[in-house]
């Protein structure tokens, strides 16, 4: 069978399909980042626009590179939530019109639940056929950092994902953005903050905030951290050259924080693995401190199944129409938890 997955939670309009195996055909992201970046962020009435303007396009360049016509596709998935009201519609609408014009079921997908199936979609590139068969697909620890999600959740078995923790204030994706903007540095602020803390090894000490006791994540006092070394330091004739010395601090204590808080957890619970995934999943400090130093076997999407991407919203689409976890009568839900239908 093939499956078609819509993802529009956001600032991407993407759409990818998956055979019955997972394979992945197709994998087609229409960027909304040259639009927003002249706002400094995403403006939710701009987003929703330009899903509207690019979807039929997607969709239609989806099917054409993988190979297939309208009448191959069998099941529909679409992201309904969480993520911005005005974007998701534009998905979910156009999922059913499609859905009813070809007379196949449309089945609503977790944005977040999404980015933990990724782990399951098969590529030519994919390093993690080793990790699936020897982890299984029970009892996962999994990471899923974003611009807008900070969140550990335990898979214990296909369909049934338990939140155990997430940020209380800004998520990692969302301070890697306001830092970058502290910074002088471009949107979006985390391949920004990546590239300029390559220029150096050097660190300044900057605050973790451990949330001892809890499992949930906080990200505001280094955000604010960071702000009050500019101020302190910004008027000084060297200042550019202590830029990337806070980039490099910033990064290392973010990812600090997500990687042995994480393991923490997934030692707790027993875990057989751990599943990293999410936009902020592409930065290489965070990809190879997990890949080189985590004491169990570790599942990292390769890049362009991190960021939100419609392969992963076909790839759950797959996995939960084959275990029967789904309904067709669905609306958009902006404020969805990972775990939550």
């Amino acid at each position: 069978m093939f499956v078609l997955g819509i993802e529009s939670s956001c600032d991407e309009t993407s759409v990818g399909i998956v055979d019955g195996e997972g394979n992945v055909l197709s994998n087609i992201i229409s960027s909304q980042i040259d639009v927003h970046s002249l706002y400094g962020g995403i403006v939710p009435e701009v987003a929703s626009r330009q899903h509207i303007n690019h979807i039929q396009k997607v969709c239609r360049s989806a099917l054409k590179s993988a190979s297939i016509n309208w009448s191959d596709v069998e099941l529909i998935s679409v992201t309904n939530g969480p993520g911005l009201a005005g974007s998701l519609l534009v998905g979910v609408n156009f999922a059913k019109g499609l859905a009813a014009n070809l007379n196949i079921p449309v089945f609503p997908v977790n944005h977040m639940d999404g980015h933990i199936y990724a782990a399951w979609a098969k590529t030519d590139k994919n390093k993690l056929l080793d990790f699936q068969s020897s982890v299984g697909e029970k009892n996962i620890t999994c990471l899923v950092v974003s611009g807008g999600h900070t969140d550990l959740a335990l898979l214990k078995n296909y369909g049934e994902i338990k939140l155990i923790g997430e940020t209380k204030d800004d998520a990692a994706g969302e301070a890697f953005d306001k830092v970058a903007r502290i910074l002088g540095l471009r949107y979006p602020g985390g391949p920004e903050i990546q590239k300029v803390a390559e220029k150096t090894e050097e660190i300044d000490k900057l605050p973790r905030a451990w949330m001892k006791g809890t499992d949930n994540f906080s990200f505001s006092g280094l955000k604010t951290a960071v702000m009050n070394k500019v101020k302190k330091y910004k008027n000084e004739k060297n200042f550019s050259s202590y830029v990337p010395i806070l980039a490099n601090s910033f990064q290392e204590s973010v990812v600090d924080v997500l990687f042995k808080k994480t393991i923490n957890v997934a030692l707790r619970e027993n875990s057989s693995g751990i599943i990293l995934a999410g936009g902020v999943a592409a930065n290489l400090p965070l990809r190879n401190q997990f890949l080189q130093n985590s004491p169990l076997p570790v599942a990292i999407p390769e890049f362009q199944l991190c960021t939100d991407n419609g392969a992963m919203i076909a790839m759950a689409g797959l996995i939960n129409y084959k275990i029967k976890n789904y309904s067709e009568d669905f609306d958009v839900k902006p404020n969805l938890r990972v775990g939550e239908s």
